[in-house]
């Protein structure tokens, strides 16, 4: 019995080592995939961690991203990332907070689906507009779309 589990510890001493550098190359990969996209500290800021539109030579191309083009309490040509997916509103759990009344806690969100970048408006009371036209159900986002929600207005960027 003892010749037989050999042949099967070998393996799975083998596989482990496997899965183990199999992991270490994605934590390396991620690592410089985000050092790739960092932007020079000094254009960051520190308080809400956008950076400005004079940065946006430095981080990747290919990125969603929102630019501001006015709202209240953020400054025109704060960018904001996309990523995945984004929610935009006035409270805690939103990832673009909005200082704007006419904005739900949970307004709208961005979000990936299907390999296309949407906009989808949350049930808010007052509404979320699309190229100056009321959202209705999900639209997707193309370079250079506006998105408004109250007194705030976006840019879509994805080039």
């Amino acid at each position: 019995m003892l010749a037989t589990l050999q042949p099967v510890s070998v393996a799975l001493k083998l596989g482990f080592l496997a899965v183990l550098y199999l992991f270490l190359l994605w934590v390396a990969w991620s690592a410089t995939r985000d050092l790739r996209g960092r932007v020079a500290p000094s254009s960051v800021d520190q308080g809400t961690g956008m950076y400005s539109a004079s940065a946006a030579g430095v981080m990747r191309a290919h990125e969603p991203r929102l630019v501001v083009e006015r709202a209240p309490g953020h400054s025109p040509g704060m960018i904001y990332d996309v990523g995945p997916g984004a929610v935009l509103g006035r409270g805690d759990a939103a990832e673009i907070r909005l200082n704007d009344p006419y904005a739900s806690s949970r307004h709208a969100r961005i979000v990936l689906k299907g390999g296309v970048v949407v906009l989808e408006d949350l049930g808010s009371t007052n509404g979320t507009y699309l190229n100056e036209e009321l959202l209705q159900g999900l639209a997707p986002l193309h370079h250079g779309d506006r998105v408004r929600i109250g007194d705030s207005e976006f840019t879509y960027e994805d080039s």
